[in-house]
């Protein structure tokens, strides 16, 4: 299960009651900032950290959101899946290597 916490600036994957992972996020206006991205080493290997990246951005675009991607995992992420480039603002795609 992936939900937001927001008192913590995050959106977390859950496995069964487990805190699997999370991305750490910073909202500013219609922008939200993607920081850190953390799975627990006991879950690594299961694809919970694209499941939640795939998550997030998908939020993002049906919440119309524009993303930045500082944290290196959702960075490479949207290099991998060129459909959610047009998240991060144009003027922005070169500072992240996206152009």
């Amino acid at each position: 299960m992936i939900k937001d916490n927001a008192d913590k600036h995050r959106v977390e994957v859950w496995v069964d009651d487990q805190l699997a992972g999370f991305v750490e996020y910073h909202d500013h206006a219609t922008t939200r900032a993607f920081l850190h991205t953390e799975i627990d080493p006991g879950f690594e290997g299961r694809g919970l950290a694209s499941e939640l990246i795939k998550d997030v951005l998908d939020d993002a675009r049906s919440n119309g959101r524009q993303v930045l991607p500082y944290c290196p995992f959702v960075r490479s992420y949207i290099e991998r899946h060129p459909e959610y480039v047009d998240l991060v603002a144009a003027d922005k795609r070169d500072e992240f290597g996206l152009a």
